[in-house]
């Protein structure tokens, strides 16, 4: 399908470019390709962390030091890291299976519990007595992150407990339409376990998809699409970022071809994305958001629809058009939100 289309200016403006329509995915296939999520299965290997967020109000400066005192009026608790891609994998409908580790701590029942509450698979999870489950913890005020608690020791993870991880993973694996590696550079991922699985999805023909990590270089062979952003693009290559439009361009030919994967989406915020396969031009799509209010988690939402697109059978372009038009859904949202496939619908109508 994509071979057909007529590639538009590199780099477009926003307005009456880029849209679905543009790439032949009709209102009514977009309808039954939605449903179609409800029967995949996904499996999200990858960094499992507890997300907080304390939400208040700032009345003062504290007398004791010069920062505002919070005053508490609510704390939620979420799936975060790796698990939100199950949390936006299940908001789609897409049953999701999570594999990584946890602590044997309340922190990790907390998350167990959740993930359950989600209807999200946790057969694949690991607990740990040396491993501490990871939390991060913001606190907001006047929808401002005034600041961000992390309790982590990504370190802790030994040889034995990356081992469980990978076996769990391999036996869910041959049950799921789509594999997703999360790496969040804390500990799990090393260049055997990716291999490993990388190597068991292509033997299954199931469709890879990875998320790198800036400071966690591995090779990413045989993975079916690989999702950097700018940063991480560039750290891959050993380069400083660059606000060049040729060099990104340049970044992910070369990336391309160095982790031999199927398709690389180039994820470039406010000015969109670029998906690069073998024997095409780049393919640009211009960035859908109206207006941002938290980027928290808008990488989880874009993995998350792009694996369930191309486990549906949709090319690379159409998956990334798809994935593109939900992060704009979600960064109008406060907190590591996710989208439904009503709301998707509803975006691919207002955007005609």
């Amino acid at each position: 399908m994509q071979g057909n289309v007529a590639h538009p200016p590199l780099f477009w403006h926003h307005e009456g470019m880029g849209n679905l329509a543009q790439i032949h995915l009709t209102s009514a296939r977009l309808k039954s390709t939605l449903r179609g999520f409800r029967r995949l299965r996904i499996l999200v290997v990858g960094d499992l962390m507890l997300d907080e967020f304390i939400y208040g109000r700032v009345s003062r400066i504290s007398p004791e030091a010069p920062v505002p005192v919070v005053h508490v009026e609510k704390e939620v608790s979420y799936p975060g890291g790796s698990a939100n891609v199950g949390r936006n994998l299940a908001s789609l409908g897409v049953h999701a299976e999570l594999s990584g580790n946890i602590g044997a701590d309340d922190s990790g029942l907390r998350l167990l519990h959740l993930l359950r509450h989600g209807k999200i698979g946790t057969s694949g999870i690991c607990r740990s007595k040396t491993f501490p489950t990871i939390r991060k913890t913001r606190v907001l005020a006047r929808h401002q992150q005034v600041v961000r608690v992390d309790r982590e020791s990504p370190d802790h993870i030994s040889a034995k407990e990356r081992t469980a991880v990978l076996k769990k993973s391999l036996q869910i694996l041959p049950r799921c339409d789509a594999l997703i590696l999360e790496d969040y550079g804390k500990g799990l991922f090393d260049q055997d376990f990716v291999d490993s699985l990388l190597t068991a999805a292509s033997e299954m023909k199931i469709p890879s998809l990875v998320d790198p990590n800036i400071h966690h270089p591995l090779h990413w062979g045989g993975a079916t699409l690989v999702k950097p952003n700018r940063l991480e693009a560039f750290g891959a290559l050993g380069r400083p970022d660059s606000g060049n439009k040729e060099e990104w361009v340049a970044a992910g030919e070369e990336l391309l071809v160095r982790w031999s994967c199927r398709y690389l989406l180039l994820t470039l915020g406010e000015h969109g994305m670029l998906l690069f396969q073998p024997g095409e031009k780049p393919y640009p799509i211009a960035s859908r958001a109206r207006e941002v209010y938290d980027v928290s988690g808008a990488g989880d939402t874009v993995i998350s629809v792009l694996a369930a697109g191309l486990a549906s059978g949709l090319s690379g372009a159409i998956a990334s058009e798809l994935a593109n038009l939900a992060a704009g859904i979600v960064v109008a949202k406060l907190g590591t939100a996710t989208v439904t496939p009503e709301e998707i619908l509803e975006a691919a109508r207002h955007h005609g």
